[in-house]
């Protein structure tokens, strides 16, 4: 090769990578499908989050409105709510849809036997399934297996809506909407440890992946309550430009990211906790999901229909995902 041509290529290469310096990548892909609940149509959605588009509809109950997936990304599981909205009259649901997500049809229901309201669920460490139940007052554990309820966990408030578990299992924090306050539960010995009051009206709950804080917020006031759970107090507040209704911290316990009440997805830093980024977005929330290789975060909008996505290695909003209106829960389901 002459020494012109190897100069001339060297010179095009050198100038194609400066080109691309600058430019937004999106977040490497991670092998999964999202799982959504779909309150209105009363479905369960699978979306490949890549080409961004719903690869299966199962119908469920009335309503589904959050979800969670077997650790082996095999089942969905979809508490039916009933009918109306936290606290307010309506339908009392009292099982729960399970959906094979290979087969993609509804696998088989779990029979809680009697009027209930299950909303949230998610597996705790021992394997179990943990749902509230808002008309028990209680976070249940249910043995997958056996498809049975093994355990109660009396929050003692009423409407404990979402909740999150420690690492090491060991304990649980609810969010009691209209109480405005947090339930600590033993879920060792099944009671009550403590009720932490928040607020008037509280809103969702999360956890640092470390188990250190716990956040929960505020309806009342633009601003997110920090439990600290070595002393299961509420230790300080982050300050927000909008009231916030969902959040999620990343992987690595450094971001948290937020839905705002009033159009906009903000991101915490969790080392100040001080906000650090904004990003315009509609303004009827449902849940924030972390991907669990901490690359992309999705926030659903009810009703919007659509989940927008924030890729969290450049911080750019990448093109969202349209889909029908109604779209809450979100579940990852990891994929081969």
């Amino acid at each position: 090769m002459g020494t012109s041509l190897l100069t001339a290529i060297i010179s095009f290469s050198l100038l194609l990578f400066i080109s691309t310096l600058g430019r937004s990548r999106p977040a490497p892909a991670a092998h999964g499908l999202l799982v959504v609940a779909n309150q209105v149509e009363h479905t369960a959605l699978l979306v490949d989050p890549e080409t961004r588009r719903e690869v299966a509809k199962i119908v469920v109950g009335v309503n589904g409105h959050e979800v969670a997936v077997s650790k082996d990304g095999r089942y969905a599981y979809v508490p039916i709510y009933g009918n109306s909205g936290v606290g307010k009259p309506g339908t009392d649901g009292s099982t729960i849809d399970v959906i094979d997500i290979q087969q993609r049809k509804l696998a088989y229901t779990i029979d809680l036997g009697k009027a209930l309201r299950p909303h949230e669920p998610a597996f705790g460490p021992d394997g179990r399934l943990y749902v509230t139940t808002e008309l028990s007052q209680s976070l249940d554990a249910i043995d997958p297996a056996t498809r049975k309820v093994v355990a109660e966990n009396p929050t003692g408030q009423p409407e404990s809506h979402m909740f999150v578990i420690t690492p090491d299992g060991s304990r649980a924090y609810t969010a009691n909407v209209h109480s405005g306050t947090v339930s600590v539960l033993d879920l060792i010995h099944h009671k009550l440890i403590t009720t932490i009051p928040v607020s008037k009206t509280v809103q969702r709950i999360t956890i640092q992946p470390d188990g250190r804080y716990v956040f929960t917020h505020d309806q009342e006031s633009p601003r997110i309550a920090v439990i600290d759970t070595a002393s299961n107090q509420l230790s300080s507040w982050i300050d927000l430009p909008e009231m916030a209704y969902s959040s999620e911290p990343t992987p690595d316990g450094r971001w948290l990211v937020v839905a705002g009440l009033k159009g906009h997805i903000l991101v915490i830093d969790l080392q100040t906790r001080k906000l650090a980024k904004t990003f315009d977005a509609p303004t009827a929330l449902g849940k924030v999901l972390v991907r669990p290789d901490g690359g992309v975060a999705y926030v659903s909008f009810l009703t919007a229909g659509k989940i927008e996505v924030l890729d969290l290695h450049s911080w750019r909003m990448q093109p969202s995902i349209d889909l029908t209106k109604g779209v809450d829960g979100m579940a990852w389901a990891a994929t081969n």
